[in-house]
């Protein structure tokens, strides 16, 4: 590309950025929705980086590099953000339904349009999945490879799910105190680990482990986390909480699953991964300040509001991505970072080569099924990511616009 055609391409950037930031209301809290980017973000490129496809004959197994390299384990403290997306989603919809409440909207509208939100991209995953599957069958391609790749891209569903519950309890979970999911979490723990009880019991983690971080969200809200000493007590205690039932408890080091390891913090929920996800929300609300100051640069604001516009699509999709790139390269035969073992650095290297190629596959996915995000919105709809929500102080739930 000449230097003339750089200097064309970045004043095209920059002229779209600008007509962003001049749609974005000035009182909108950007610092909201960089989290919610960046926590998405965080989950993309942590599975595109711990999962890995294995070929072994005619048959793909999902493994994993922190299997062989624990040492890699940090990875997954990094790129293991859902609490910062359930802390914001929290936020969010506390705000949204005091907003709702105050503009006389019943409840169950209020619901319906944000749960629409959430389960209508679904429909075009089930239903290219459920074909795929079936095709596959047909086709003779072993059944394991089939369950593997159909749990993996539809894994994401079981975040909606849990999320979807936890939105249509918001007026309930409004004022809860975050330490009482806490201590559910903590009573189901020593059930399970200390005193022997059912595996069964620790799916109970699944709503409760989410709902810290989501009533934190309401409390945020209620202007009760807007001192930075909320979020160095948030960020202290539970560093030091997870380091001590990662070295005394015996608690997995790893934040997220293994494949092989006998037991994984987030299938179901652990105390150490609540603990872990209270650091990371206690960060969060320390760089609120900082995160504002950045997105007054109009590039770095669109880009976040672009993403923000398509957040679902790039969560449901992710995995179908990486999927489509190995399947994809088994025609070229085994490559490395793709379909060999990741047991060594060597599988490092070459998987992070390939993040750009996931990168493409997703955006192809994104120019595809994006629409069914938007809902068929049309030009003349005014997207929420240029809604205006406002820095949370008290009274704010009274106050908030709708996000």
């Amino acid at each position: 590309m000449t230097d003339i055609g750089v200097r064309a391409l970045r004043q095209g950037v920059r002229r779209g950025a600008d007509r962003i930031g001049a749609a974005t209301p000035p009182g909108r809290d950007r610092a909201v929705d960089a989290l919610r980017a960046a926590a998405v973000l965080g989950v993309v490129l942590g599975h595109w980086l711990v999962t890995a496809l294995v070929s072994d004959g005619r048959t793909l197994r999902t493994a994993s590099p922190l299997h062989d390299m624990p040492w890699l384990t940090p990875v997954s403290w990094m790129f293991q953000t859902l609490a910062v997306f359930f802390l914001v989603g929290g936020h969010v919809a506390t705000r949204s339904h005091a907003s709702a409440r105050a503009r006389g909207v019943p409840y169950h509208q209020w619901l319906t349009a944000r749960l629409a939100r959430l389960f209508k991209p679904v429909a075009a995953v089930l239903t290219l999945w459920t074909v795929a599957a079936v095709a596959l069958l047909l086709s003779g391609t072993e059944y394991g490879t089939v369950r593997t790749l159909v749990k993996l891209a539809l894994s994401p569903l079981w975040f909606l799910v849990v999320f979807a519950g936890l939105t249509a309890a918001t007026p309930l979970l409004t004022r809860l105190n975050p330490l009482w999911p806490l201590a559910v979490v903590l009573h189901v723990d020593l059930l399970r680990f200390g005193l022997g009880g059912p595996a069964w019991l620790g799916w109970v983690n699944v709503a409760a482990a989410w709902m810290v971080p989501y009533t934190l969200g309401a409390a945020w809200t209620r202007g009760e986390l807007e001192r930075r000493r909320a979020g160095w007590v948030l960020l202290g205690a539970g560093a030091a909480a997870t380091a001590a039932l990662v070295v005394w408890a015996g608690y997995p080091a790893s934040m997220v699953g293994v494949p092989g390891d006998g037991m994984s913090n987030l299938d179901p929920p652990t105390l150490a991964v609540v603990t872990f996800g209270l650091a990371q929300c206690g960060l969060a609300l320390l760089l609120r300040e900082r995160l504002r100051r950045a997105m007054r640069r109009p590039v770095a604001w669109a880009a976040v509001a672009l993403v923000n516009l398509s957040v679902m699509t790039v969560f449901l999709w992710h995995q179908t991505a990486l999927m489509a790139t190995t399947a994809t390269g088994l025609l070229a035969g085994r490559l490395p970072g793709l379909h060999t073992r990741p047991d060594d650095l060597g599988w490092v290297g070459a998987r992070l080569l390939w993040l750009p190629v996931f990168a493409l596959a997703l955006a192809v996915c994104w120019a595809a099924f994006r629409s069914f995000e938007r809902g068929g919105s049309g030009r003349g709809r005014r997207s929420r990511v240029v809604r205006a929500h406002r820095p949370s102080d008290r009274g704010a739930a009274a106050k908030a616009r709708h996000v």
